[in-house]
């Protein structure tokens, strides 16, 4: 092990615990020599500028000030950017462009939000959301009687993209005896046969799916890929579920489908975001619909943290980055 590189923390410092509890930082401090007392907003202060020219490396999370060619020009001996969250569109191109690494922990964000739709697709397989609301308007239930449209045997799940989080939820629905169809342009066939899923255009998807899952990244060809057509073409008593971007979603179309009560959706996040208090999404009894919060949150965030104490170990150790980013991929990625 060689000595401790000299470290910064930029973000948010609400988040610098929840993501660094002590076992946490503790580890990260055996190998970064960081002080969690000094937590930049920016990086125009004295203090935070006399940092930034000695840190070879910066670990940033929610609330990063902005990383660009200008900073970088006062970060001389700057060697990676360890980013304690997701998406990593935010972090200039100039980075990449001299050379520093960049990692991100957006593989440890993937589990609760796969965890997230695992429960969902669970759920909306047995139409417990319906049967909840059947059971409280009729305050009663016959024992024994038969829900014919309940039940996850053999169900069909469409998932649209093999996005990280799309790729845990496949591992997730192993065990069950669901039929999984997967919609991604760059799945080819072999690869399919490895994931176990079966490939289906997205059109086809939409029609043969029981649960249809969004796991595609924001990007200008995916806006409104789930339009008033395609939520047409799903069969009755289908469900929907998005849990990547509310943008991929066209929302006049969501609520004009679930209106008819044909199909029904599980929701967690929207466009806009978040929803102004008029938005008809919160009066349809036949959408769930949750705050943004499939992602990492409360004792999840520590999880984040220790993947960044990990590719930290790995750099100090002279070993590669398991999380790093390559720059020739973003134009994909969330």
């Amino acid at each position: 092990m060689t000595d401790r590189l000299p470290g910064l923390f930029a973000m948010d410092p609400v988040y610098l615990p929840k993501l660094f509890p002590e076992p946490n930082l503790r580890r990260l401090r055996a190998v970064l020599d960081i002080d969690p007392a000094h937590v930049a907003r920016g990086f125009a202060d004295e203090r935070a500028a006399s940092a930034l020219a000695d840190a070879e490396v910066i670990i940033t999370g929610w609330g990063a000030p902005p990383i660009d060619a200008s900073v970088l020009d006062k970060a001389g001996r700057l060697r990676a950017v360890l980013h304690a969250a997701g998406s990593v569109q935010w972090i200039d191109r100039a980075v990449y462009e001299r050379g520093i690494a960049v990692s991100s922990a957006a593989d440890a964000n993937a589990v609760p939000v796969a965890e997230y739709t695992l429960g969902a697709i669970l759920l909306a397989g047995k139409n417990l959301f319906g049967l909840r609301d059947r059971f409280r308007s009729e305050r009663g239930f016959v024992i024994g009687q038969d829900h014919p449209d309940s039940g996850n045997y053999g169900r069909t799940v469409g998932l649209i993209g093999a996005s990280r989080i799309g790729r845990r939820v496949i591992e997730l629905l192993r065990p069950f005896d669901f039929e999984v169809l997967l919609s991604d342009p760059y799945v080819d066939a072999d690869e399919a046969d490895r994931l176990g899923v079966g490939l289906a255009g997205l059109d086809e998807l939409f029609a043969r799916a029981d649960i249809v899952s969004v796991h595609a990244p924001d990007l200008r060809e995916t806006r409104h890929l789930v339009n008033a057509e395609r939520l047409a073409a799903m069969k009755d008593g289908a469900v929907l579920i998005n849990t990547a971007r509310g943008a991929l979603v066209d929302t006049d179309a969501l609520v004009a489908a679930l209106a008819t009560g044909r199909i029904s959706a599980i929701v967690d996040v929207t466009d806009p975001e978040p929803l102004p208090s008029a938005s008809p999404l919160f009066d349809l009894p036949n959408l769930f619909l949750t705050p943004h919060v499939a992602g990492s949150q409360g004792n999840e965030l520590a999880r984040m943290g220790r993947c960044i104490v990990e590719e930290a170990e790995r750099l100090a150790d002279g070993q590669p980055l398991v999380h790093a980013i390559d720059p020739g991929l973003l134009w994909r990625q969330a």
